[in-house]
């Protein structure tokens, strides 16, 4: 990375944004092959012949043998596609129809088939130059959502004329984004054998019959041979794909359609392949949705895909040098194409392995089998830790990696700083990946071990979220209960039995004891992450659960019923209720400390969500009293 490129301390959620790093010439450096070396004239350096390049009709010619001190003029030898200005009176025709597109609202489908038909054929012969223009290339996305599987195929077809060019370009690359979607929607029909029912489609001048009473369709490739071209095409060129902002999109894209896995996740944005920008551009435009529902579940694909993905794969690490691996950690636009890579190299194959694609990013780590000391090594992968992209990648990381390669990261980079790091605005979110990826039952106690002595100040000065990490995990791996209770009791100060029955009160307001018995309770706050700690600590079994429980039924029932009118509060009732492992009988006595007052309940809005979860888990004769209460006052019920 550039030494003029000034990193942010914060990133996102995480304190503030983060400007676009635009000089990624550690990942650009893929480029540069170890073949050949580059023909010199003393000092300066000389291209080769044009004509050394494979085929006379290439498109554009990439010079493998430039050395690295001429990265950037090796890069700049692909450029973005550019076919000229859109005809204005195209441009005006296409801009009348999106409100057509906007409002969808046609008379039949015979009429709305008609409609997209006589776009496409107005659009004929200019469908590569409306890609690359601003307000046509958002048209053009709008058109292709209510297109027929026919029209998508063609387009898709035509882009193959200039992939890697159109692929680079700020507007032409949503475009082939949004076809790579629609064909991967269309693959699982076609996996199927279904045949579906097109519109007559126009045709080009030489499909027409000769009496021109009737279009036929021009034979095109299959959904399966038009994604598959697309990754060979891109392989080659797959480490300065990965180094572009909008060409790495492309990229993420097609490892998820080879795969069959979900593009869209609508209940996790980070998992989203449009950015917020993009999602809500679109919504204000009446565009089509960013999440759809075919996107967002498992498909199939077709057997062809496993090998292509491999290959891919495989030849896109072989080839990636390991300064371009390592620029590509701390990188915003290659990182997340590296991250999908090592996520599905982990599913299918080892990672950890000399001169994996990981060795290459983590500086030979996994290839040190001594533990050698490196001191360049630890100064990289200590910058990752603070660092906006790098951090990230090594979250990614710590989910797949096995449980020795997590346990050499933690012994040689984090234990001996846990709490620097644990305070740290960035690496936080690191240390918390670190103890939610714990894999063992003895990787876990350690960790427990190391951050027991600073429990209470990662609580109370705005670090819970690493707590609640391990608290996570202990669920997860069904260990460590006891001694993650006893290091809340140290952190919260409650040392005697009678403080420790307040342990709910002292999570619930995220507050010491010795602040809590000096506190108006009527004026205490819930915090959110000490909710969801508590919510956690509900999954517990049951002896893990009884320190919880038996402070939950030492409070005030008054108080316990302030609770579920607060959002924060009503979220930890319900996790009682719902829990498999508090016992029935446990959850019928605290059901029975709102009766009387579930109609009361049912008219909050949060406290209607407690009525639900207790009707839910109440015998018969228990959901009788429920009724008989809520009779009594049905018309007030029935105007709430």
């Amino acid at each position: 990375m550039s030494t003029d490129t000034k990193r942010k301390t914060r990133r996102g959620k995480r304190g503030g944004e983060v400007k676009r790093q635009k000089d990624s010439a550690g990942a650009i450096s893929a480029q540069v092959s170890d073949g050949a070396p580059a023909v010199t004239t003393g000092d300066a350096y000389v291209a080769p012949p044009m004509d050394s390049a494979s085929g006379s009709d290439a498109l554009f010619y990439i010079d493998t043998q430039a050395g690295e001190g001429s990265v950037e003029a090796a890069a700049e030898k692909i450029s973005p596609a550019s076919y000229g200005l859109v005809n204005p009176d195209l441009q005006k025709y296409l801009k009348s129809c999106e409100g057509m597109l906007d409002e969808q609202k046609f008379g039949s489908a015979e009429d709305r088939d008609m409609f997209i038909n006589n776009v496409y054929a107005e659009m004929k012969n200019f469908e590569l130059q409306l890609t690359t223009d601003h307000e046509a290339s958002r048209i053009l996305e709008k058109l292709f959502w209510i297109s027929n599987d026919y029209q998508i195929k063609r387009y898709f077809a035509i882009t193959r004329e200039d992939t890697i060019r159109l692929a680079v370009h700020r507007f032409s690359s949503h475009a082939i984004q949004t076809l790579l979607l629609l064909s991967a929607i269309a693959l699982e029909r076609e996996v199927r054998g279904e045949i579906c029912d097109f519109a007559r489609a126009y045709g080009d001048d030489d499909d027409d019959e000769v009496n021109g009473a009737q279009a036929v369709r021009t034979k095109l490739p299959t959904f399966e041979e038009l994604v598959l071209g697309l990754a060979e095409t891109l392989t080659p060129h797959w480490s300065y794909l990965m180094a572009n902002e909008y060409a790495s999109h492309i990229l993420r894209v097609l490892l998820l359609v080879l795969t069959g896995n979900p593009i869209e996740d609508q209940a996790n944005h980070k998992n989203s392949i449009k950015s917020k920008r993009s999602t809500k551009y679109m919504e204000d435009r009446n565009g089509a949705p960013a999440h759809h529902q075919a996107l967002a579940s498992k498909r199939s694909v077709p057997d062809s895909f496993g090998p292509a993905l491999d290959k891919l794969l495989r030849t896109a690490s072989d080839e990636m040098s390991d300064l371009a691996a390592r620029g590509f950690t701390s990188t915003t636009v290659g990182s997340t194409v590296l991250q999908s890579m090592i996520e599905l190299q982990a599913q299918r194959s080892s990672i950890e392995y000399s001169n994996s694609l990981l060795d290459k990013c983590l500086m030979g780590l996994i290839s040190d089998k001594e533990g050698n000391a490196n001191t360049r090594r630890d100064a990289f992968i200590k910058m990752m830790i603070e660092d906006v992209a790098g951090s990230h990648f090594l979250q990614a990381v710590m989910k797949v990696c096995s449980p020795k390669l997590l346990q050499k990261i933690y012994d040689k980079y984090f234990r001996t700083n846990l709490k620097a790091l644990a305070f740290h605005p960035i690496a936080n979110f690191v240390v918390q990946s670190l103890f939610s990826s714990a894999k063992t039952e003895q990787q876990l106690k350690s960790m427990i071990e190391g951050v027991a002595p600073m429990i209470g100040d990662l609580l109370f000065k705005n670090r819970p979220g690493v707590v609640r990490a391990l608290v996570d995990s202990c669920v997860r791996l069904e260990a460590g209960y006891f001694e993650i209770i006893n290091g809340l009791y140290n952190g919260l100060g409650a040392k005697s039995p009678v403080e420790r029955n307040e342990l709910i009160n002292l999570l619930a307001f995220l507050i010491p004891h010795s602040e809590f018995v000096n506190s108006d309770y009527n004026r205490l706050q819930f915090k959110l992450q000490g909710s969801l700690i508590i919510q956690a600590i509900l999954q517990f079994p049951s002896e893990g659960l009884e320190p919880l429980m038996a402070s939950y039924f030492s409070q005030d029932p008054e108080k316990v019923f302030s609770w579920c009118k607060d959002p924060s509060g009503s979220r930890i009732i319900e996790a009682l209720l719902k829990s498999p492992q508090v016992p029935a009988n446990t959850k019928r006595r605290a059901m029975e400390q709102y009766i009387t007052r579930y109609a009361e309940l049912a008219m909050d809005r949060c406290g209607s969500h407690i009525v639900d979860a207790c009707w839910l888990v109440a015998d018969i004769p228990f959901k009788e009293k429920i009724l008989r209460e809520l009779v009594k006052r049905e018309t007030q019920l029935q105007d709430n």
